[in-house]
């Protein structure tokens, strides 16, 4: 069954057992997961990557099928998911395993996705889609939030804060909360205190950098990364910038389908890209398919995974994966 993600505050998510929530919107997911399903799990919350399961599916079905005697329902939030969990998930269906919430959490599928097909026509599934955030939602947002604290701003400061979010609700919430700190006790805030206390999603270093790597060209890649002097901090920037110009790329390469003109595909995609990078852009789609988009967006996760495990050696493990993905390799 199809629900749209703006009705689910509709439904009593406690009567259902199986969602799907598909989509770049991460952190809107996010925010539906916190709010309308792990407030009532308590600490019967426990969370997956496909990858575990895939790599072992009998403890996994040993972990959901064997439940404690103070154990209440349990909530399963599967991580960055995809068709190759379709059998386990049909499978837990069919046994009505009971006391099991499941969260399938994937990022864009396409129509002729089992999973989402499987969702979409079940009666006893809920399937939601996940869009990303436009300018119009964004600025809603931010004026709830302003709102709450009695604060007025400017439609100057709405628009540099939808600009550093970069189309994505997580990382305005992240400026929001730094806004949060900040405002605490006051009454007003300018635009001068927002430049200072909100990061851009990238810097121009770091957008060159990933912009090298997308188009394949290796010798300006390993140029950039020897003549600037990255921290471990940074190593997050990069990876988030990864992450937003390669979903923008698996957008483009689906709106493409429909739309044979790659130049129109470009003017016309929202949020607008900017004139300068759309040659860019251009050469980027030429040097990817949508496969290999999909698979680099799934091992920069797991790269943030490693990254993240050891700090220390952060820039080096983060240097060799960008530098092997702007290899080009004949087909």
């Amino acid at each position: 069954m199809i629900i749209k993600s703006f009705e689910i505050n509709k439904l009593n998510t406690l009567k259902q057992n199986f969602f799907l929530f598909y989509g770049e919107n991460e952190g809107f997911k996010n925010q539906i997961i916190s709010n309308e399903f792990e407030n009532f799990f308590k600490k019967n919350i426990y969370r997956y990557e496909e990858k575990e399961i895939l790599n072992n599916k009998e403890n996994f079905f040993n972990n959901i099928s064997t439940k404690s005697f103070f154990d209440n329902e349990r909530l399963i939030v599967i991580s960055r998911a995809t068709d190759k969990i379709y059998n386990i998930i049909e499978e837990i269906i069919e046994k009505s395993i009971n006391d099991v919430k499941i969260i399938i959490n994937c990022n864009i599928l396409d129509k002729k996705s089992k999973l989402r097909s499987f969702f979409e026509k079940n009666k006893n599934t809920i399937c939601i889609p996940f869009y990303a955030d436009n300018t119009q939602t964004l600025s809603t947002l931010i004026n709830i939030f302003f709102r709450e604290k009695k604060i007025p701003v400017s439609q100057e400061l709405t628009n540099l804060l939808i600009n550093r979010s970069r189309g994505d609700r997580k990382n305005l919430n992240n400026e929001l909360d730094k806004i949060e700190s900040f405002v605490r006790n006051k009454k007003n805030i300018n635009i001068d205190d927002v430049y200072k206390l909100t990061n851009l999603a990238e810097n121009y270093n770091v957008s060159e950098l990933i912009d090298s790597l997308l188009t394949k060209n290796r010798k300006k890649t390993a140029n950039i990364l020897n003549e600037n002097n990255y921290s471990s901090e940074d190593c997050i920037l990069i990876m988030r910038t990864i992450l937003y110009k390669s979903k923008r790329l698996l957008k483009l390469y689906q709106i493409s389908k429909k739309n044979k003109n790659i130049d129109a595909v470009i003017s016309e995609y929202k949020p607008p890209i900017f004139w300068k990078e759309k040659e860019t852009v251009k050469l980027q789609l030429n040097n990817w398919s949508t496969s290999s988009v999909e698979n680099l967006i799934y091992e920069t996760n797991e790269i943030e995974l490693l990254v993240k495990k050891n700090s220390a050696n952060s820039i080096n493990i983060l240097s060799d994966f960008i530098i092997n993905k702007s290899i080009k390799i004949n087909n």
